[in-house]
C-alpha cells in the first residue's frame, strides 16, 4: 500500500501545497458549480495558475530593483526606509507563505459568504486582490506569532471573512451619499481613510461647492495610468535618493549601491550612476505590471467564478467592489484627493524623519503614487460627497496621512517581513495588523483568544451600523445636495425631478467636438 501514501503526499505536497495550483483547481471547482463548458473550465483553470506563476516573476523582479533603493536610503538618512507596495510585499512572501495565503483565502471567502447569508451584513466582497493582499497580511502576522500552520488558516480565515462584510457595511452610510442607494458597496482595504474622508469633509465644507464645478488640466490626467503613475514615482525617487546618498557618502562608495554580492555591475561614473536609478525605477514599474497582470488574469477567472456561486449562497447580496466604483461619481475630486494625499505623504514623511524616526526607531514610509492616487483618489470622492472642495481636500489629506503612519506602525508586527524594502500600503492593513499583530505577541491561546475577540468587535460594530444607519437611511451630511447620477462618458450630470410623474429627468448632454451630425429621425 505504499503506493496509496506516495500518491497521497504527491498530491499534499507537489499540489495543494503550491499555491498556483491550488488557484487553479479551486477556480476549476467554481466554473463546475457554474457549469460551464469543459474547454471554459480547463481555460479557466489554466490562466488562473498561469496568473498565479505571474505574480512570482514580478516578485523577483520587485526584489532585484528595490535593493539598491534600501542600500541608498539607509546610507542617505541612516534609517530604514520603505515603499509601501502590496502587490510587491504579497509576491515576495509568496515564497514562504504561499500554500497557507491560498487555503486562508479560500476559508475566508466562505466564511464571509456564511456571514453574508445568516446576518443583516448581507455584502459579497468581490474585490479579489484586496482579499489576497489581507489573506497575506493575516498570514505573515499570525506565522510571525508562531502559530502553527493549521491554527493560521483558521484563526486567519475567520477573521478574514469577518473583515470582508464587516468593513463594507461600516462604510456604507458614507458610500451610498455618493452613490445614492444600497446598490452597491465599497470593498477596499482602504475603508478607514474613505470614512475619515466623509468625517473630515463634514466638519470642514459645510457650506463648499462640488469639486465637478471645477475645470482641471488635462495633462494631469496621464496619472491614471497606473504603471506610468508607479515608474514616475519610482525613477523620482531613485534620482532624489541618488542624489543625497552620493553627496552624503562619496561617489566611490555610492557607486557600489547596484553591485552584486560578487562586486560586478558597480557604477561606472555618476551618469551611469544616475542612468542606472532611472532603470531601477522604470524595472520597477514594470515589475508591478507584471504582478497587476498576473493578479489580473487570476481573477479574470476566480471572482466570475465565486460570483456566481455567491449569487445562489446570499440572495439578495450587495456586491462590494473595489475603490475605482466611485471614481465616475466626482472625477476632479480623484485628482485633488490623490494630490492632497501625496502632500500629506510629504508632511508625514518629514514627520517621520524628524521626529518619529529618531524618537521610536520608526521606519521612513516614502509616498508612493499607486497606493496615494488610488485611495487619496477615493477619499476625495467621499470628502466632496460630505463636504464639496474642502472636504476633498482636506478628506484627501488625512488618508495621506494614514497611509504613511499606519504603515511605519505595521512593519513592527511583521517579524522578518518588517525589514523588507516594502509593505502594505493601505489603511485597513494597517490598523487591522497592528490590532492583531501585537494581540499575538500575547502567544498561545490568550493571543488567539484576542484577535478572535477583536474580530467579534468588529462584526458586532458593522452589524451596528448596518441597522442603526444603512437600514434606517441615516444621511452623514444633511442638508447637502446629493452628488448627481454617472453619465457614460464619466462625468456627472444633476437629475432634476418631474413633479407631473414623479421620475427623474437629465439634461441632454451635448456631443463632442467633431462628431459628425447625426441623420435626421425618420419620417
Amino acid at each position: 500500500m505504499d503506493w496509496l501514501v506516495d500518491i497521497a503526499e504527491f498530491i499534499v505536497n507537489e499540489i495543494l501545497a503550491v499555491p498556483a495550483y491550488l488557484i487553479g483547481i479551486m477556480t476549476a471547482v467554481g466554473l463546475t458549480a457554474l457549469r460551464k463548458p469543459v474547454g471554459v473550465i480547463i481555460g479557466g483553470a489554466l490562466k488562473a495558475t498561469l496568473g498565479f506563476l505571474l505574480i512570482g516573476a514580478g516578485a523577483t523582479l520587485v526584489a532585484t530593483s528595490l535593493e539598491p533603493l534600501g542600500v541608498m536610503l539607509q546610507g542617505a538618512t541612516g534609517a530604514h526606509g520603505v515603499v509601501p507596495t502590496n502587490e510587491a510585499i504579497v509576491g515576495i512572501a509568496q515564497a514562504q507563505y504561499g500554500a497557507r495565503v491560498a487555503w486562508l483565502m479560500i476559508l475566508g471567502f466562505a466564511i464571509s459568504l456564511l456571514l453574508a447569508r445568516f446576518t443583516p451584513l448581507r455584502y459579497v466582497f468581490l474585490t479579489g486582490h484586496h482579499t489576497l493582499f489581507m489573506a497575506t497580511l493575516l498570514t505573515i502576522v499570525l506565522a510571525t506569532a508562531g502559530l502553527p500552520s493549521l491554527s493560521v488558516v483558521i484563526v486567519g480565515g475567520v477573521l478574514l471573512g469577518v473583515v470582508m462584510v464587516s468593513l463594507p457595511a461600516i462604510s456604507q452610510p458614507w458610500t451610498k451619499r455618493i452613490t445614492g442607494d444600497n446598490t452597491i458597496a465599497i470593498g477596499h482595504f482602504g475603508t478607514l481613510g474613505y470614512i475619515a474622508a466623509g468625517i473630515t469633509g463634514r466638519l470642514v465644507g459645510r457650506k463648499s461647492k462640488s469639486t465637478e464645478e471645477l475645470k482641471l488640466p488635462e495633462s494631469l490626467r496621464f496619472l491614471r495610468d497606473s504603471m506610468v503613475a508607479t515608474a514616475l514615482s519610482m525613477v523620482l525617487m531613485y534620482v532624489v535618493v541618488s542624489i543625497i546618498y552620493v553627496i552624503r557618502v562619496g561617489s566611490d562608495t555610492a557607486f557600489d549601491a547596484y553591485a552584486d554580492d560578487a562586486g560586478a555591475g558597480a557604477a561606472t561614473g555618476m551618469g551611469d550612476y544616475i542612468m542606472n536609478g532611472v532603470t531601477q525605477g522604470l524595472s520597477f514599474g514594470v515589475a508591478v505590471a507584471v504582478i497587476l497582470f498576473g493578479v489580473r488574469t487570476i481573477l479574470g477567472e476566480l471572482v466570475p467564478a465565486f460570483q456566481g456561486i455567491a449569487e445562489r449562497v446570499v440572495p439578495g447580496a450587495v456586491p462590494a467592489l473595489d475603490a475605482p466604483i466611485v471614481f465616475p461619481y466626482a472625477q476632479n475630486a480623484v485628482l485633488i484627493g490623490f494630490i492632497s494625499s501625496f502632500v500629506a505623504g510629504l508632511v508625514g514623511l518629514a514627520v517621520l524623519t524628524v521626529w518619529l524616526e529618531p524618537a521610536f526607531g520608526w521606519a521612513l514610509v516614502l509616498p508612493g503614487l499607486v497606493p496615494h492616487f488610488f485611495t487619496g483618489g477615493a477619499a476625495g470622492v467621499y470628502g466632496n460627497a460630505t463636504g464639496g472642495r474642502w472636504g476633498a481636500v482636506a478628506g484627501g489629506f488625512v488618508n495621506g496621512l494614514l497611509i504613511t503612519f499606519l504603515p511605519a506602525m505595521l512593519l513592527g508586527v511583521l517579524g522578518s517581513f518588517g525589514s523588507e524594502n516594502t509593505t502594505f500600503g493601505d489603511a485597513d492593513f494597517g490598523w487591522f495588523g497592528f490590532l492583531l499583530g501585537n494581540a499575538a505577541k500575547l502567544g498561545g491561546a490568550w493571543g488567539v483568544i484576542v484577535m478572535l475577540a477583536i474580530g467579534a468587535a468588529l462584526l458586532a460594530i458593522a452589524i451596528a451600523v448596518q441597522k442603526r444607519l444603512v437600514d434606517t437611511d441615516w444621511d452623514p451630511a444633511p442638508g447637502r445636495p446629493k452628488p448627481g447620477a454617472p453619465i457614460p462618458d464619466g462625468g456627472v450630470v444633476a437629475a432634476t425631478a418631474d413633479t407631473t410623474t414623479g421620475t427623474r429627468r437629465y439634461p441632454k448632454i451635448a456631443p463632442p467636438a467633431g462628431a459628425p451630425k447625426p441623420p435626421p429621425p425618420p419620417e
